[in-house]
């Protein structure tokens, strides 16, 4: 599996392009915003563009998701349904943040946990990781040993919960019940920042 990091936004956002070598087959994932840059580096990389993954239903990470899912004429798949409220106030999340105004969306599927997402040959089973959102999911290739965490845990931190419907606590008990046990040498993609693996956030994540 190849992966292909886009940051966008003020935020810098970690939106990624997940594709399958052998079919040329691509998701994009958490396109938060810049569409016209995302678009000019999907055309670079030469992928197909079969769908569009959220791992949850902030802005920083679903603001371009509309607008790209009917250039490109594929579906919107994720988050969990337990984001519907953030994803249907979009436009107040657009106008808390001073940025560009954003419609609200509803996805095409949402996604529970088990659920498996074919990219290519490529398959991504979802996790279910509340805590930085009451929807928020994560994407494991367990062949690949890579995730696409969102913003459930980074490089020495985790995310953020005084958001609405936040709970520290869910998200600790989600890292450390769902993510940790999927073994130390799992490489995962956060919403923002570097990669880290795993076992170094076991080790040395002052959250965990």
């Amino acid at each position: 599996m190849k992966y292909h990091i886009i940051p966008v936004t003020a935020f810098s956002q970690n939106c990624s392009v997940i594709s399958c070598p052998k079919t040329n087959e691509a998701a994009l994932v958490d396109p938060g915003g810049d569409a016209e840059k995302i678009k000019a580096e999907v055309a670079a990389l030469g992928v197909t563009l079969t769908q569009v993954l959220l791992t949850h239903g902030h802005l920083d990470h679903v603001g371009a998701a509309a607008e790209l899912a009917a250039y490109y004429q594929v579906p919107i798949v994720g988050p969990h349904k337990e984001d519907q409220f953030l994803l249907a106030g979009l436009p107040e999340q657009s106008r808390m943040f001073g940025l560009e105004h954003c419609d609200a969306l509803t996805p095409d599927v949402w996604l529970e946990e088990g659920d498996v997402v074919k990219v290519g040959e490529e398959k991504l089973t979802v996790l279910e990781c509340p805590g930085h959102t009451p929807g928020h999911i994560v994407f494991i290739n367990q062949a690949a040993k890579f995730a696409v965490s969102g913003d459930v845990i980074f490089k020495g931190g985790v995310g953020r919960s005084d958001f609405p419907r936040g709970n520290h606590e869910d998200l600790i008990n989600s890292i450390k019940t769902k993510l940790l046990p999927l073994g130390d040498d799992i490489v995962f993609l956060p919403g923002h920042g570097p990669m880290s693996t795993l076992g170094y956030e076991r080790l040395n994540n002052p959250f965990l």
